[in-house]
Formats: C-alpha cells, sequence, structure tokens
C-alpha cells in the first residue's frame, strides 16, 4: 500500500525563533516543472506576523548599530563561506521551487556569495570624509550612520540573489531586515536566514515573514517603525508601495520592468550576437528583468540573423531544470504561463509574423509543469505592443533598423530604460551607444543580462527610482550621512561671519 508523503512544513522567523503565522493558515509551494512535487507548506501570514517582527527588528537594532562594522563583517564572512558548502543544495532546492535549470541556480546562489563576500569587504570600508574648516581651531567631518528597520520584498526569479543584494547591504551598515518573499519561492529566502543565524547573526536583526502582497507587503510597508523600504518587483506595484512610502517621506527603493534591447549592427559578429540573444531572450524562460525581449537588426543583416536566431530558438531544449540536458525551463506559475500565451495572441493580431514556438508544451511530461515554446515574432515593428510591453517570458520581438540612429531612437523609445546591449566591431559606434542610450546598464558585444556584484545594478524611467542596488552603491541607499563638527577654539565661533 502507498504510503502518503509528510510535506515539509516551514515557518516565519521571527526574533530569532521560527513561528507559525498568526492566521494558522499556510499556502503550498510547488514545482512549476513538475507539479505533483510538493516542495513544501509556507505560512500564510496577517498585519499581526508583521507588527511582530517590526517589532523584534526595533529592538535588535538598538544594539545591532552599535556592533563595529568589522565585526559584522565577520558574520557575513561566515555566512559567505556556508554559502560556497552548500551551494548544490541550495541550487537543487531553488531548481525545484523557481524551475530554472541548475546551471543557472548555481549562478543564482554565487550572486549570494559573490554579494556577501564583497558586502563584508565594505564593513572596513564605510568610509566618511575629512575636511578643514573654514574657521580656526574647529575640525569637520561625516560618518555613515544605519537607518533603521528596513522592509524588503523580493521577487521569484532570484529567489536568493536578489535578497542577498538587499540584505548584505543593509546589514553591513547597521540596519535591521523584515523580508517578504515571494509566494512562489519562499525556500530560498528562509535557507539564508538560517545561513546566516548559523553564522552568529543576533536574534531579531533579520527576520522573514511569509505570504501574500496584499495583505504581508502592504503591511509591511505601510508599518510604523519601518524606516525604509525595498522593492523589486513589477512597475504596477512598484508604483503603489511609491505612494505607501510618500505620506511619511520613507526612503523607498524600487527595481521594476524593464524592455530591454539586443541592437545588432551590420559589422557585427552574427554568431556572437544569436548566442547573445539566446541567451539574453530564453535565460531564465525570459523571466528576468534584464531579459532581451526586443532585438533590433540593421537590415542588412536582418534576414541572416532571423535565419541563425530561429533556428537556435527552435532547437532549445525545454524541460525539468533538474535535467542536465534542459536549456530552457518552465514559467513560474500558471498565471505567468497565460499572460505568455495572451501575449503571443497579441502579437498574432498585430500582424508579426511568428517565425518560432507560439505554443503552451503539454504532452508528457510537460503536462505537469508550466512550460512554453521558445517564441520568436519577426517583421515586427517598434510600437507593436509585444516591442512596447514587458512580457516577462520566452517571447522576442526583431525588428528591421536602417541606421545606428534608427536603432538608438527604437531603443529608447519605450518607457523602461534598465539594459541595453550593442553588437558592432565600430569602436566609435560603441561609445555613442554607451553615451546615448537611456539605460542604467549598456553592453558591447555581450547580451542584456550578466551583472556583476561589485557594480551598481538599476535603470532609469520607469524602470526605477534613480537608486541602485549591488556594489557601494547599495551602501548609499541603506545609510545616511551625519555630518559633524568639533570647535576646540574655547570660544563663540559664527561660520560665515568671522573674518
Amino acid at each position: 500500500m502507498a504510503t502518503a508523503v509528510v510535506p515539509r512544513v516551514f515557518k516565519n522567523y521571527i526574533n530569532g525563533e521560527w513561528l507559525e503565522s498568526a492566521s494558522g493558515r499556510a499556502f503550498e509551494n510547488r514545482n512549476p516543472a513538475d507539479n505533483d512535487e510538493l516542495v513544501g507548506m509556507f505560512p500564510s501570514s496577517t498585519a499581526e506576523d508583521v507588527d511582530a517582527a517590526v517589532d523584534a527588528a526595533a529592538e535588535a537594532f538598538k544594539s545591532w548599530r552599535l556592533v563595529p562594522a568589522p565585526k559584522r563583517a565577520e558574520i557575513l564572512y561566515r555566512a559567505a563561506e556556508t554559502l560556497v558548502r552548500r551551494k548544490e543544495d541550495l541550487a537543487q532546492d531553488m531548481t525545484r521551487e523557481m524551475g530554472k535549470p541548475l546551471a543557472e541556480t548555481r549562478g543564482d546562489v554565487q550572486e549570494a556569495i559573490d554579494m556577501t563576500y564583497y558586502m563584508a569587504g565594505e564593513g572596513r570600508r564605510l568610509f566618511g570624509q575629512t575636511t578643514p574648516s573654514e574657521l580656526r581651531n574647529k575640525f569637520a567631518m561625516t560618518v555613515r550612520q544605519p537607518l533603521g528597520v528596513c522592509a524588503m520584498i523580493t521577487p521569484w526569479n532570484f529567489p536568493m540573489a536578489i535578497p542577498s543584494w538587499k540584505i548584505m547591504p543593509a546589514l553591513i551598515c547597521g540596519n535591521t531586515v523584515v523580508i517578504k518573499p515571494a509566494q512562489d519561492t519562499p525556500l530560498s529566502t528562509y535557507s539564508l536566514a538560517h545561513i546566516l543565524t548559523e553564522a552568529g547573526l543576533p536574534r531579531g536583526v533579520v527576520n522573514v515573514v511569509n505570504g501574500s502582497g496584499p495583505e504581508v507587503g502592504a503591511s509591511l510597508i505601510h508599518r510604523q517603525g519601518v524606516s525604509a523600504v525595498s522593492f523589486t518587483g513589477s512597475t504596477e506595484v512598484g508604483r503603489l508601495v511609491n505612494e505607501a512610502c510618500a505620506p511619511t517621506f520613507k526612503p523607498c527603493h524600487l527595481e521594476m520592468g524593464g524592455k530591454n534591447i539586443l541592437i545588432i549592427m551590420d559589422d557585427a559578429n552574427l554568431e556572437l550576437a544569436v548566442e547573445g540573444a539566446v541567451w539574453a531572450g530564453f535565460g531564465t524562460t525570459g523571466q528576468r528583468c534584464t531579459a532581451a525581449s526586443r532585438v533590433a537588426v540593421h537590415h542588412k543583416v536582418y534576414h541572416q540573423f532571423v535565419e541563425k536566431f530561429v533556428a537556435r530558438a527552435k532547437s532549445l531544449r525545454v524541460g525539468n531544470g533538474l535535467d542536465a540536458e534542459t536549456e530552457m525551463g518552465p514559467c513560474i506559475n500558471e498565471a505567468q504561463l497565460q499572460k505568455v500565451m495572451e501575449y503571443v495572441e497579441i502579437g498574432r493580431n498585430e500582424g508579426a509574423h511568428l517565425a518560432a514556438g507560439g505554443h503552451h508544451l503539454t504532452a508528457g511530461a510537460w503536462s505537469r509543469g508550466w512550460f512554453h515554446e521558445p517564441t520568436v515574432f519577426t517583421g515586427c515593428t517598434p510600437q507593436m505592443r509585444i516591442a512596447q510591453e514587458e512580457i516577462f517570458g520566452p517571447v522576442v520581438a526583431v525588428m528591421p533598423v536602417e541606421n545606428f540612429d534608427q536603432a538608438v531612437e527604437v531603443a529608447n523609445g519605450v518607457v523602461y530604460g534598465l539594459s541595453a546591449s550593442i553588437y558592432t566591431r565600430d569602436v566609435n559606434r560603441a561609445f555613442q551607444a554607451m553615451r546615448d542610450l537611456h539605460t542604467g546598464i549598456v553592453y558591447v558585444n555581450a547580451p542584456t543580462i550578466g551583472a556583476e556584484v561589485h557594480l551598481p545594478f538599476g535603470g532609469t524611467k520607469q524602470t526605477g527610482n534613480g537608486h541602485r542596488e549591488a556594489g557601494s552603491a547599495a551602501i548609499e541607499f541603506y545609510s545616511e550621512w551625519k555630518t559633524l563638527y568639533l570647535d576646540y577654539s574655547d570660544r563663540l565661533q559664527r561660520a560665515q561671519m568671522e573674518s
């Protein structure tokens, strides 16, 4: 007789304890490549759980802010070492809950490793300034101060990398954290909290509250006692987060949508450009904010590029990410799959030519997951919806352009401004593109994905609100300046009034 498998049950992490939600309810975390596999049950939290987490973080902040930054760094170093040792297990878990191939989830964990090491290094580099005073016998300097309790809301596509981008700089600056991971991928954040605790992080410094955006996320960003909010997700939700923070002037970091482009010039290495377009368009099943869902190709090489690109897209192996031969995994859930299918229909109705893919995959093992073919539309125009709107799936719109100037105009002609790329052997064009493309990131002869943790990450226009993640730029968001004046003249001195 078959024995029922008892699902793994996970809890919130509040004030150093693993706790059930006040609601007593839970939600399922299932493998998007195999819906029969239940990864675990996670708590459906409420505002009461958020209150407990914020209170714990506020209390922990009183002592954590006084821990010297190099000592905070030692905890991060230990966490990084554990991440290295457990990389493969963490990647396997991530593939089960998120779906992308193991090669990609190993990269996701590696980003968390890199970010943790990098921010640990910043523990001895939280530099201020010393500067001459305009007055005699007076000393002037600046120091960085932590903000307090930082609320974080993270997406499902990079379940460990993005939480690490937020948590590690916040911690090294002396802040405490309450994080709400995406409901589709809570396990990776759970693991990250476990590892930080094992590394010696004091209770209450990091708190994890699972649940829905409308209930947990909204409660968190509105909660009194939260000093700053960092959100990564859609532009529509980011706008709501921004509006919620505005009445109390709460610092708010937003990392939102993208409609990124590869520009292929007539002197490009076409083989390299095709490989870049495949990786940028279909890596992570197109579910990246930096995915290149637009390709603008010089008319002289348009047909050559399309022929090669379509052939590569059709040859991609789609399947379970745990299979070593899989090149593209599933969509994250049924709603995302439906969105992709809707945009395929939109592209058809707009008159674009469906050159590859376009179908929901349902045969055999595909029937247990949310799989869609790698899809290429050709003959697109810049104003088509499939060339303007973020799809967040394996759909790429290819369009011809007459020259470099038109390519740049097309590239800048969307509401987003995250990442762009140009393939060319002309150094002058490359530098013109780096200057004129209105995006936060520009690549030359490389795809639109591949950010490195020691450099700023973020975009312009409706992609963000000016703040950046990663690198030393992250320190700017998670700390604030304090200017200090020390007068040892033993008399009243009045700035700007002393001769």
